[in-house]
C-alpha cells in the first residue's frame, strides 16, 4: 500500500510538472512571437520589447502581411482570460496590439502621409533595429524607411547625429542584392549634405567597386551610379574617382538606356571639373564607344556625350599639353578624340543621321576640336 502510495505522488508531480512546463513553453512562445512582430514592423507588447520597442514603417515587405480575416480580431491570450488584474491588463494589451496593426495597415494604404516623418526617438529606434537586425526583409523595411525620412534635409542631420551613416554603411557588405540597394539608396539621400559627404567618402572605393562589380544594368549598379554622382557634385571627392574613369565608359557603352543616362550625369560632373581633363583623357575607352553615333541611338544620350566632350574639350589647352600629349595611350579617350572625325562623318552624312539637331552639334564640336584641341590637324 506504501508502494502504491509513493508512486501515485510520483505520477501526480509529474503530470503537475508537465502542465506547468507546458505553460512556461506557451508563456515562452508568447513573448518570443511578440518580439519577432515587433522587429519586423509589427504591433507588440511594448513591456516585452526591449532596447528597440516601436518601430514604425512607411512601407511593410509582403512577408509581414497579416491575413485579411485576422485584421479585424482582438486575440487575447490564454492567461488574460483569468479574472484577475493582470489579466485585465494583458486584455488591454492585446487590444492596444489591435489597433495599432489596423493603423499600419491604413498607413500602408497612404505612406504619403505625415505620418512618415519620424521623430528623433523614432529614428533611432529604427537605427537600431538595422543595426540589429539580421533577417533580409526586416532590413529592407528598415531601410526604407530610413531613405524616406533621409530625403528631407532636416532629418539628415538628425541621422547623422543619431551615428546612422557608419549603421547604413555596414550594410553594403551584404550579399543581398534587395538590402544593399536600399542601403545605397538612403546613402545617397544622406550625401545631399556638405558634412555627410565628408563622413561618407571613406566608403566611395567600397561603393565605386560595387557598382562596377555588379551585373550590368541592375538595381544595385544603378543606385552606386546614382549615389557616387552625388558625391561628385562638387570636386572636393571626384579624384578618388580617377583610377575607375575607363570602367564607367565601359559601363556606358555595354548598358542600356538608363544605364547610360546614370553614367553621364557622373561623366558630366567630372568633365567640368579642370583639374579632372587629364584623368579623363587618359581613361580607356571601348572601341564600341563610336558605335554610339548612329541614328539608332537615342538622341539624348548622343547630345549629352557630345556636351562631356565640350566640356573637356574647354577646359584642355592645346598649347599648354603639347609636351605631354606622349602620356596619352592608344586607345585612350584622347585619342579617340583624335580620329572623332569618323564618328563625325558618319553623322553628317546626309543617310546616317535623321535628327538635324543631333548634326549641328555634331558639326559645331567638331571645329572647337580642330580650333582648340587640335589645332595643326586643319593644316
Amino acid at each position: 500500500m506504501g508502494y502504491a502510495r509513493k508512486v501515485g505522488w510520483v505520477t501526480a508531480g509529474l503530470v503537475i510538472g508537465a502542465g506547468a512546463c507546458y505553460c512556461i513553453y506557451r508563456l515562452a512562445r508568447g513573448r518570443k512571437q511578440n518580439k519577432e512582430k515587433m522587429a519586423e514592423g509589427g504591433p507588440g507588447d511594448v513591456d516585452d520589447v526591449g532596447d528597440c520597442p516601436g518601430a514604425r514603417y512607411n512601407d511593410w515587405s509582403d512577408d509581414d502581411d497579416d491575413n485579411s480575416e485576422s485584421k479585424g480580431i482582438v486575440w487575447y491570450p490564454p492567461w488574460a482570460r483569468i479574472g484577475t488584474e493582470a489579466g485585465t491588463r494583458a486584455r488591454a494589451r492585446a487590444r492596444a496590439r489591435a489597433t495599432r496593426a489596423r493603423r499600419a495597415v491604413q498607413k500602408r494604404a497612404s505612406p504619403n502621409s505625415d505620418d512618415t516623418i519620424l521623430s528623433p526617438q523614432e529614428l533611432q529606434k529604427v537605427l537600431c533595429l538595422v543595426e540589429m537586425s539580421e533577417k533580409p526583409y526586416i532590413l529592407e523595411a528598415a531601410l526604407i524607411a530610413l531613405g524616406n525620412n533621409a530625403a528631407y534635409a532636416f532629418n539628415r542631420d538628425i541621422i547623422r547625429d543619431l551615428g546612422g551613416l557608419p549603421i547604413v554603411a555596414k550594410i553594403l557588405n551584404t550579399r543581398d542584392p534587395i538590402v544593399k540597394e536600399k542601403a545605397l539608396i538612403v546613402l545617397n539621400n544622406l550625401s545631399v549634405n556638405a558634412e555627410n559627404q565628408r563622413r561618407l567618402k571613406i566608403y566611395m572605393n567600397q561603393v565605386c567597386d560595387d557598382t562596377i562589380t555588379s551585373r550590368l544594368n541592375s538595381s544595385v549598379q544603378l543606385a552606386g551610379l546614382r549615389l557616387l554622382t552625388n558625391m561628385t557634385v562638387t570636386n572636393e571627392y571626384q579624384h578618388m574617382l580617377a583610377n575607375s574613369i575607363s570602367d564607367f565608359f565601359r559601363l556606358f557603352s555595354a548598358g542600356n538606356e538608363e544605364t547610360k543616362f546614370q553614367v553621364l550625369k557622373l561623366l558630366l560632373n567630372l568633365a567640368e571639373n579642370p583639374a579632372m581633363t587629364r584623368e579623363l583623357l587618359r581613361a580607356q575607352v571601348p572601341s564600341s564607344l563610336g558605335s554610339l553615333f548612329n541614328k539608332k541611338e537615342n538622341k539624348e544620350i548622343i547630345l549629352k556625350l557630345l556636351v562631356v566632350f565640350e566640356n573637356i574639350n574647354d577646359n584642355f589647352k592645346w598649347e599648354e599639353n603639347e609636351p605631354t600629349q606622349s602620356q596619352f595611350s592608344q586607345g585612350s579617350l584622347f585619342f579617340f578624340l583624335k580620329e572623332f572625325q569618323v564618328c563625325a562623318d558618319k553623322i553628317l552624312g546626309i543617310e546616317s543621321h535623321h535628327d538635324f539637331l543631333v548634326k549641328v552639334k555634331v558639326g559645331k564640336f567638331m571645329a572647337k576640336l580642330a580650333e582648340h584641341m587640335f589645332p595643326n590637324s586643319q593644316e
